[in-house]
């Protein structure tokens, strides 16, 4: 225990004044020595100075703010240390692919075609985002793993980190729902975005599994340097890759299609981040969401294999203890107050 005014201790010393006052109301000339002795008015006496020295004592250390200092405490659980990488790009604002966006076009002429073609407009309006819906599922896949240490980023033209790793749930619920305000931006830099993931476990013990977790509708072309510095961290601190694709409207997918000429896979970005995870020789899956229910099992799956032994390491906050001494010497002030409105001052003649 420790105390934030440590000079107040030297009042201490004063808590020994009520032993030396004269019991109130005493009779300055009495002789009782032909009374019988009275053993609990003795008891009574003893107790009120005890209580009298008792809470001075304890109204001095609660004004010298004592306080349990913070501390660390091991825990061993079955989760791991994930960070969620989630893409704040323009396009995550749009609908799904699978005719979960708009349509086209309006069909020519009038007549109920069109306004069957503006009811589903208005419905596609009105159907949640893709990076809504990621968060909504983010944040159920979060409460369903309270042993998981979760740290954050959104990414789009740069890594913006948003948590650092924590188990606590109210924190992390509020970093997935932080950024759902206002429009993403039309540029994205995954590579910068993953190099800062990778960043959150230097200089961390090594105490079980630890995920990059990607959720993105696009990929990107990473240049050599980038490529290097990625493989580089993801093998010296053990990383884990799972890459969540959410699929938009005329998106190219991951792998290409059987038929495509092979210079094709070097064009789309999509592919060449595909092949750059599959070449950093650590464990890595990738799920294609076209709709929320493919994203939802996506994340399902992600919660099944992601459940090893992992040891943490949870700091304890401060706590302060002056109530608790306060509350002392309010308890002896109130008995010695109800012994004094009982006290009998009659005497008789």
């Amino acid at each position: 225990m420790n105390f934030d005014q440590p000079a107040m201790l030297w009042l201490l010393p004063l808590a020994l004044l009520p032993l030396l006052r004269r019991p109130a109301g005493a009779m300055p000339h009495a002789w009782l020595a032909l009374m019988p002795r009275d053993l609990v008015s003795e008891v009574w006496q003893w107790t009120l100075h005890a209580a009298a020295v008792l809470g001075l004592l304890a109204l001095v250390v609660g004004m010298a703010g004592p306080y349990r200092p913070e501390y660390t405490v091991e825990r061993v659980g079955r989760g791991a240390e994930i960070v969620l990488l989630l893409d704040r790009s323009l396009s995550m604002d749009q609908g799904f692919a699978g005719g979960r966006g708009a349509p086209a076009a309006a069909p020519p002429g009038g007549g109920p075609e069109v306004l069957e073609y503006y009811a589903k407009l208005r419905a596609a309006e009105a159907r949640q985002s893709k990076g809504q819906v990621a968060r909504e599922l983010l944040a159920e896949f979060a409460a369903k793993r309270p042993q998981d240490r979760f740290g954050m980023l959104v990414f789009s033209t740069l890594p913006i980190p948003v948590l650092g790793f924590t188990q606590k749930g109210e924190a992390i619920q509020a970093a997935i729902s932080a950024g759902n305000i206002g429009r993403g931006l039309s540029e994205t830099n995954i590579g910068l975005a993953l190099q800062a993931a990778l960043g959150f476990f230097a200089e961390r013990p090594y105490t079980g599994s630890r995920i990059v977790m990607l959720v993105s509708d696009g990929g990107d072309r990473l240049d050599v340097e980038a490529r290097e510095r990625i493989a580089h961290l993801a093998r010296k601190h053990r990383v884990s890759f799972y890459w969540i694709y959410i699929r938009s409207a005329r998106s190219p997918g991951l792998t290409p299609p059987p038929g495509d000429a092979p210079e094709t896979a070097d064009t789309v970005p999509e592919y060449l981040l595909h092949r750059f995870f599959e070449s950093l020789g650590t464990p890595y899956r990738a799920y294609e969401a076209e709709n929320p229910r493919a994203l939802q099992a996506a994340i399902d799956d992600v919660n099944r294999l992601e459940n090893l032994p992992i040891t943490t390491l949870d700091t304890v906050p401060r706590r302060d203890l002056s109530p608790f001494g306060y509350a002392a010497a309010l308890a002896c002030v109130m008995l010695m107050l109800g012994a004094n409105l009982g006290e009998i001052r009659r005497w008789a003649a």
